[in-house]
């Protein structure tokens, strides 16, 4: 093919590519969408909207947890969205893999939510396509923070979403958590965590129930508990639908990646928090001291 006077092979670049997609650049995905792209982030668009009326309701997403076990980090989040006090979905995806080593979920407006989430992953995948690299989890958190700053004009439209991120640190050989609020500002968190309408009552139940360096199985029946907890008082959130077979969402963070565990294993934990509720309608009990 005739190479063009600008020497590129057409006039958009190579492979009809603009050659801003050629060109070396920043390994953020964000700042390089901002500068091409730009009315694709949350960001541009907030000033676009008209005020909210009292009536407005969007689809919400609410109740998620983490906790820290033997083996890395647990993230789990209920199947429930709501709008207003109307169930909008019974099946929705809360939890998700950020990167091969982390996993990130959200409470808050679902739409936007489930868009911030696949923006952070492409973040995560160019920067490591482009260092050739993982970034530290320190760094995954930071990019975070910077994207939910970015949403604070849809947060104050009432689109708010408020993410939990939680990964295995390779380098320190061990599960984190972090939390944020609407502002993008970030906590580190020990042991455990929630986010969402529901979250007080499944942090009530993880502060009976959680133990340092707890096996897979006995963190993913706590897991099961709290958030069975969290139904039990937060019309909003999910608890298990044996008859429609839901279950909760349970992802695992090790050392050797994401993993999410099958919905049937996770049913058969269910069904057994759901026999021994049938005894103790308010769940196992801790000792005074």
């Amino acid at each position: 093919m005739a190479r063009t006077a600008h020497g590129e092979n057409g006039p958009h670049g190579v492979g009809g590519l603009p050659p801003a997609f050629l060109t070396a650049g920043s390994s953020s995905f964000l700042d390089f969408l901002s500068v091409q792209a730009p009315e694709l982030l949350p960001s541009a668009r907030a000033a676009a909207l008209p005020s909210s009326h009292g009536g407005f309701e969007a689809p919400h997403g609410t109740t998620i947890i983490a906790a820290v076990y033997e083996d890395g980090v647990l993230v789990a989040g209920d199947r429930r969205v709501t709008m207003g006090n109307v169930i909008a979905h019974r099946e929705y995806e809360k939890v998700f893999p950020a990167d091969e080593h982390s996993a990130v979920a959200m409470a808050g407006t679902a739409g936007l939510g489930v868009e911030m989430i696949r923006l952070f992953q492409l973040e995560l995948e160019h920067y490591e396509k482009v260092e050739g690299a993982q970034l530290s989890l320190d760094g995954k958190a930071n990019r975070l923070t910077t994207m939910i700053r970015g949403n604070l004009g849809m947060a104050m439209q009432g689109l708010a979403v408020v993410p939990l991120f939680a990964g295995f640190d390779v380098r320190e050989g061990k599960g984190r958590i972090f939390t944020y609020d609407v502002t993008g500002g970030r906590t580190e968190e020990r042991d455990f965590a929630g986010t969402g309408s529901g979250s007080m009552y499944a942090r009530g139940a993880l502060k009976k129930l959680y133990r340092s360096g707890m096996a897979e199985r006995d963190i993913v029946t706590a897991a099961v508990q709290a958030l069975y907890d969290a139904a039990d008082d937060d019309s909003a959130t999910g608890g298990p639908d044996l008859t429609r077979k839901l279950f909760p969402l349970v992802a695992l963070v090790t050392e050797d990646g994401y993993r999410r565990l099958p919905d049937e294993e996770v049913a058969a934990i269910a069904r057994e928090v759901l026999e021994s509720r049938a005894e103790s309608p308010d769940g196992p009990t801790a000792p005074v001291v």
